[in-house]
């Protein structure tokens, strides 16, 4: 990522302390990287386009109508709706340590395009086959595939070569089919009506949630859970959420793991690994690293900076 920034420190103009914007145009889409060099708050942001906008360096905390106020941190991303406005804090933003963030708008009918050929390959066990991107703004945590689109098309819009639309497009299109994975693992997380309670991977999801930190978790289990064979299972459940079983679990497991270390009085790293549901430290620090970019370490001195 550090490159990606150097790259586009070449093109950009600094205008302004606060939310400087560069834009970077595609035939469907356009990039805007913002920056920030100094403390600011209450700082409102709109698009007349669907936009995910997602972190690069520093820590913001957003406000956005529907959900509760957060904290945003490189690796995550939030999903924006037309005309949906956010409202941004930057209380660790300095000159020599900007807030980076970058916000990503798709054209609306390449977005429907893809959706409809989505919708026709994909749906759970035919429970719902009109996924959509959604309404309401969604704040993406863990993706790891969400994040190296996102560099992919970072790096393609910074530089040019005559392939650059042609690649978008197909990293454009590849983003909104993750996307719509993203909110169907979102419905099933959060399905606090049990809806998908009687659906097999409904089933599973909801084991895997009660059963958190049990070490002994695997695919086989999985798929009995869902009386599927293994190898069926674990390509039904990609084809739905867009991740393996294994990394769906290890990504729960680093989300309760990074809430841990929000929140954790005294406790040493490798207990964090143990009470988060992993075999032992090295592991953890591997996966945690793949899907955050950072060490558990790097996370928590980055929330304690």
């Amino acid at each position: 990522m550090r490159r990606l920034l150097d790259q586009h420190k070449k093109h950009r103009k600094l205008n302004t302390l606060v939310e400087n914007r560069t834009t970077y145009s595609a035939n469907f889409a356009e990039l805007n990287i913002y920056e920030t060099h100094q403390y600011a708050e209450k700082v409102a942001l709109k698009f007349g386009f669907p936009v995910i906008a997602s972190m690069l360096t520093g820590k913001k905390i957003m406000h956005i109508e529907g959900i509760p106020s957060f904290e945003f941190y490189p690796g995550e991303s939030v999903v924006m709706p037309t005309n949906k406005e956010m409202v941004i804090d930057f209380p660790d933003a300095k000159k020599n340590n900007p807030t980076q963030c970058l916000a990503l708008g798709i054209d609306s009918t390449k977005i429907n395009e893809v959706v409809d050929k989505f919708n026709f390959h994909v749906a759970i066990e035919n429970e719902n086959n009109s996924w959509s991107i959604d309404k309401n703004a969604n704040h993406l945590t863990n993706n790891n595939d969400v994040n190296q689109l996102l560099k992919r098309l970072t790096y393609t819009f910074t530089n040019n070569n005559t392939s650059k639309d042609a690649l978008l497009d197909l990293m454009i299109q590849e983003l909104i089919v993750r996307l719509l994975q993203t909110k169907a693992k979102s419905i099933l997380l959060n399905d606090t009506e049990h809806i998908f309670n009687d659906t097999r991977i409904g089933m599973v999801i909801k084991y895997i949630k009660e059963n958190l930190t049990n070490k002994n978790i695997n695919v086989d289990i999985l798929a009995k859970k869902a009386c599927m064979s293994s190898s069926h299972f674990h390509k039904k459940f990609k084809n739905t959420l867009g991740i393996s079983p294994i990394d769906f679990l290890n990504s729960e497991k680093i989300k309760f793991s990074k809430k841990m270390i929000k929140e954790s009085k005294g406790f040493r790293m490798s207990e964090i690994a143990f009470k988060s549901g992993f075999n032992n430290t090295s592991y953890f620090n591997r996966q945690f690293k793949k899907m955050e970019f950072m060490t558990p370490q790097q996370f928590k001195k980055s929330i304690n900076f």
